[in-house]
């Protein structure tokens, strides 16, 4: 096995509980953390047989930037379904959605969310 790692993908999208959080809509960083099983890829260097970053990229940029979602844990938990349907060479998909402005009434860097699927 080994892991792609995919850090600090942003977009800007409208998700959240709070009707100004859609109004207005802000920036997400997304990390997918992403477990492969190497099968032939490594030994052959080829694409076939992995998970081509660029790819999942647009994956997570479509739902990312798509449907509206309450909770950042369902968002990443679509996330990291799609990227394991999408690629079935994925064993685990480790999906962290940060959402910088939280309404939250205090100060904070960031409200972080990760999702593991499969889950175990």
């Amino acid at each position: 096995m080994y892991v792609i790692r995919m850090k600090n993908c942003a977009f800007f999208a409208r998700h959240g509980v709070h009707e100004e959080e859609e109004r207005l809509g802000q920036r997400f960083y997304v990390d997918a953390d992403l477990t492969v099983r190497p099968g032939r890829a490594l030994d052959d260097d080829a694409l076939e047989g992995t998970v081509d970053y660029g790819v999942a990229f647009q994956v997570i940029e479509e739902i990312v930037t798509g449907k509206r979602r309450f909770l950042i844990e369902a968002l990443a938990l679509e996330v990291a379904q799609a990227l394991t349907a999408r690629f079935p060479e994925i064993a685990r998909a480790e999906i962290t959605i940060r959402k910088p402005n939280a309404p939250v009434p205090g100060v904070l860097d960031h409200v972080e969310v990760t999702v593991v699927w499969p889950q175990a």
